[in-house]
């Protein structure tokens, strides 16, 4: 099945296997994409794979959370992505803009002092503790998100991916442990994905109906009943669905509860795919289309995922740093990947494998 074609919002995959989106520390200090990145995409469309999603792009100058991250808050940024694009649309793959807002995990600096976030809950991890959004900073925030998907249809991107996880902001808006709002921002689920509503809701008053928006989603924060976990993600999921996401991919964790997202040491085929039970619980909760990221390193175990109904497509990124040329193996009969998932490639001179 890894090797069968897709379609999702009209966008025709030629197989299975999406890059997972990746910071790679290769964009200039005001978020401009470079070639660099455009290379790294371009290798990656060369050797098939069939979803190329970027590394995470801020969509307000507030909302960068990492140095050299992309930006996608201006238009100037337009031309620089399109070469991008251009250079990846020279193969069959597809590229999808993964868009984001640091929220409480953003950088403070002198011009923002403060991190935004749902509610002021303190980041252990940081030891910052954010300023409470006003709705009128929410709304704010709904344009920047809107016209940052307008920025990447412009650029000539197949769709975006609303990053909806790993603590950042509208991840906190989905969360319980982050999100205590008593206004019509927190408590339901409604009232907690409300922003992801408006967001999809103003876009598509700026892109049409077409253009495939997707979503990158915790099931999980890693902190269970503190925080967001099953049964609930299944709900969140479904209201995203409803909302208009074309596909999900299931993730989880935030910084503060240590290794979740990208787990060292798999080793073994127990250890792989370790987001699997979340996944196929939202795969039997929506219609739509569902990614699968988390630790997975042998074809044997992404056939499986695929078979046995845990996800409709496999999602991965450290073992593409390492090989990118992997599709190509696996197509070719090979049955395991190089990396070591030592996170050694999360380099801030730019991604890479230091393993060799």
């Amino acid at each position: 099945m890894l090797f069968e074609p897709i379609e999702i919002a009209g966008l025709h995959f030629s197989n299975r296997f999406v890059r997972s989106a990746t910071h790679e520390w290769l964009a200039g200090e005001d978020g401009t994409p470079t070639p660099a990145i455009g290379e790294m995409y371009e290798e990656l469309a060369k050797y098939e794979v069939g979803l190329i999603i970027s590394g995470y792009s801020y969509v307000n100058p507030a909302g960068k959370s990492s140095e050299r991250q992309q930006g996608i808050y201006d238009d100037r940024f337009i031309g620089p992505y399109r070469q991008i694009t251009e250079r990846v649309h020279k193969y069959t793959s597809k590229i999808a803009l993964q868009i984001v807002h640091g929220g409480r995990q953003a950088l403070t600096t002198p011009e923002y002092p403060h991190a935004l976030a749902p509610s002021a809950v303190k980041d252990s991890s940081s030891g910052i503790t954010p300023q409470a959004m006003t709705k009128e900073q929410i709304h704010e925030t709904i344009e920047d998100f809107a016209r940052a998907v307008r920025r990447a249809q412009t650029a000539g991107f197949d769709a975006v991916q609303l990053h909806v996880a790993h603590g950042f902001l509208l991840s906190s808006f989905i969360s319980p442990y982050t999100n205590n709002r008593t206004d019509k921002w927190g408590g339901s689920v409604e009232n907690r994905t409300r922003i992801i509503v408006d967001i999809i809701r103003r876009a598509r008053e700026l892109v049409g109906e077409d253009f495939p928006i997707m979503a990158k989603m915790n099931a999980t924060d890693g902190f269970g009943d503190m925080g967001l976990d099953a049964p609930e993600c299944v709900d969140l999921a479904v209201a995203l669905e409803s909302a208009g996401i074309c596909a999900i991919e299931v993730s989880g964790g935030i910084f503060e509860a240590g290794e979740v997202m990208s787990r060292t040491g798999i080793n073994s085929q127990e250890r792989e795919a370790y987001f699997r039970e979340y996944a196929r619980m939202i795969k039997q909760g929506v219609g739509i289309p569902v990614i699968l990221v988390g630790g997975l390193r042998s074809r044997t175990v992404m056939e499986e995922m695929l078979a046995s109904g845990y996800a409709d497509m496999v999602s991965l990124c450290r073992p593409l740093i390492r090989e990118p040329d992997l599709v190509v193996k696996f197509r070719e009969g090979a049955h395991e990947v190089e990396c070591v998932s030592c996170n050694g490639c999360f380099d801030e001179s730019g991604v890479k494998c230091n393993s060799r």
